[in-house]
């Protein structure tokens, strides 16, 4: 888990995740025609390549104009090169290939958090908490590492292979591990769980190809638990494929109604209805936004809003509603370029306006906390002009996002310096680390992960966790240590469990502090 602010523990905003990602209808094969008469930019490029006073790389010059020409368009169409399509794109197809870890880099070591389900390093028993020490016998350890040479390393071709020297706590010697690598799914449903006897909870991080399978996989899991009411968390998603989002809002959504309509200069109105009996067509649901819910998520909280079919709880989401159409150019380069906008079953745009450039849009979300938007309801700035009713006579907003019904402001309860530096330096999941690492035998007595969330006392660990992060640099501030001590005692515990047993063993622990989760669970019971 990246290292976050206690400000923002609850708020994934992902501003490069919600830019870059989008709605994107499909992708095109691209073969550039001949220019017919006088072409500009190609007699600029070709007098710049003959004529200009020192050596010029052609292609990378091309690149760079073809990205300053889309970005006066609007913020969201982009260009992308050859180097950085595939992983631009992984995330929307759901996979990469690799050996399968998440991973964390600790005092200068590459420690594993997880062996990915399904992946290469989980068949071979790599477990969390071991730490890469070689890598085809090169040491990774204590060289200041980065990320990203992590990834080249790791990263490859399937069916290639790749050495790894790991030290397992409690073994003197280096294990070796040939790892040989493979297809690693990246899953869109980040935990399902039953919350209570009645009410499940699927949280939703992206819209990708497998991403409504996944999602129909949870439904049918937790209607087996006895789920009669659900939870569907969409904080922080910043968006996908367009028929990701259909599809999901169809099992949701009875008959045969307008789930979302599209329509652009070149692209003709086009209506997208549900067509299908779904899987949880009646039941109450509560959706979780804010303001890092983009494009596709706010297709799903738009539909169900609009036709009365869910409450929306949390903060404005972040008001994209251009859709993308991505074309691959035959130099394996691609151009993602907005086509269209989408509008809700109301009629509602939810795009925010981009009149002011580029750099002003980027910074909406920064101007909200400026303003107050994220702390107060009166401060969400409506108009009007901008209503819309729903069936049952509910107002609706458009002009820049979705509105929630029901309103949790950022919380600040246990918001201190102190926190916010440990937090800010990665100190609670280093001790995590370090906790689990010295106390496997006893983490061992906890049957699973709703038993160590039961019984396991993270309040406990403070006193020794304090003196950790003195050691570490941070000087104790008693007061505020007091005040944030509770938030901390939960988050360090989710972060143990996390280790232990992945998002089963995290989520349902910081659920605990969570605001808008509580708010959800204790309405939709009401």
């Amino acid at each position: 888990m990246s290292n976050t602010s206690a400000r923002t523990i609850w708020l994934p905003i992902a501003f490069g995740l919600v830019l870059g990602a989008g709605i994107y209808m499909g992708t095109r094969m691209v073969v550039v025609p001949a220019a017919s008469g006088y072409n500009k930019i190609s007699d600029v490029l070709n007098y710049v390549q003959d004529a200009y006073v020192d050596t010029i790389n052609r292609t990378d010059l091309t690149d760079k104009t073809i990205e300053k020409l889309l970005e006066q368009l609007d913020p969201h169409s982009a260009y992308i090169p050859a180097t950085e399509l595939q992983a631009a794109n992984e995330p929307l197809e759901g996979n990469f290939e690799g050996i399968g870890i998440e991973f964390h880099i600790q005092q200068d070591t590459l420690m594993v958090v997880a062996a990915l389900s399904g992946g290469p390093s989980e068949a071979l028993g790599i477990q969390p908490g071991d730490r890469i020490i070689k890598v085809d016998d090169k040491v990774v350890a204590g060289i200041g590492i980065t990320n990203d040479q992590v990834f080249k390393m790791l990263r490859g071709k399937g069916g290639t292979k790749v050495k790894v020297a790991i030290k397992r706590n409690g073994i003197a010697q280096l294990t070796n591990y040939v790892i040989t690598r493979g297809k690693i799914p990246i899953y869109s449903v980040d935990i399902a769980y039953m919350a209570d006897a009645n009410t499940g909870y699927i949280k939703v991080n992206r819209f990708a190809e497998p991403t409504f399978e996944e999602f129909v996989s949870s439904v049918e899991k937790l209607k087996a638990e006895g789920m009669k009411q659900l939870i569907l968390d969409l904080r922080g998603n910043p968006g996908g494929y367009l028929n990701a989002a259909t599809d999901m809002a169809d099992e949701m959504i009875d008959g045969k109604k307008l789930l979302v309509y599209t329509m652009g200069k070149s692209r003709p109105r086009t209506d997208y209805k549900a067509g299908k009996t779904g899987l949880f067509e009646t039941g109450k649901i509560v959706v979780l936004v804010d303001e890092g819910s983009a494009s596709a998520s706010e297709i799903v909280a738009g539909a169900l809003q609009d036709w009365d079919r869910a409450t929306i709880i949390g903060r404005r989401s972040f008001g994209k509603g251009l859709v993308q159409e991505q074309s691959n150019f035959p130099d394996g380069s691609a151009m993602r370029l907005t086509v269209a906008r989408y509008y809700t079953p109301t009629g509602r745009c939810i795009q925010k306006s981009y009149k002011n450039g580029v750099e002003a849009y980027n910074e909406e979300l920064l101007q909200r906390m400026k303003h107050g938007e994220l702390l107060t309801v009166d401060s969400v700035q409506q108009k009007d002009t901008m209503k819309y009713k729903t069936p049952a006579g509910k107002i609706v907003y458009g002009g820049g996002g979705i509105m929630p019904d029901i309103f949790v402001p950022i919380d600040t309860t246990y918001d201190t310096d102190y926190i916010n530096t440990v937090a800010a330096g990665g100190l609670m999941n280093q001790y995590a680390y370090d906790y689990v690492d010295s106390h496997r035998a006893e983490l061992k007595t906890y049957a699973d992960a709703a038993d160590f969330r039961k019984r396991f006392n993270g309040e406990k660990l403070l006193t020794d966790f304090y003196a950790f992060a003195e050691k570490s640099g941070v000087k104790k501030n008693e007061s505020q240590m007091q005040r944030s001590a509770p938030l901390m005692a939960i988050q360090i515990k989710a972060f143990i469990g996390r280790l232990l047993w992945q998002n089963q063993g995290m989520y349902p622990i910081l659920h605990e502090a969570d605001p808008a989760f509580v708010k959800a669970l204790k309405f939709i019971n009401g």
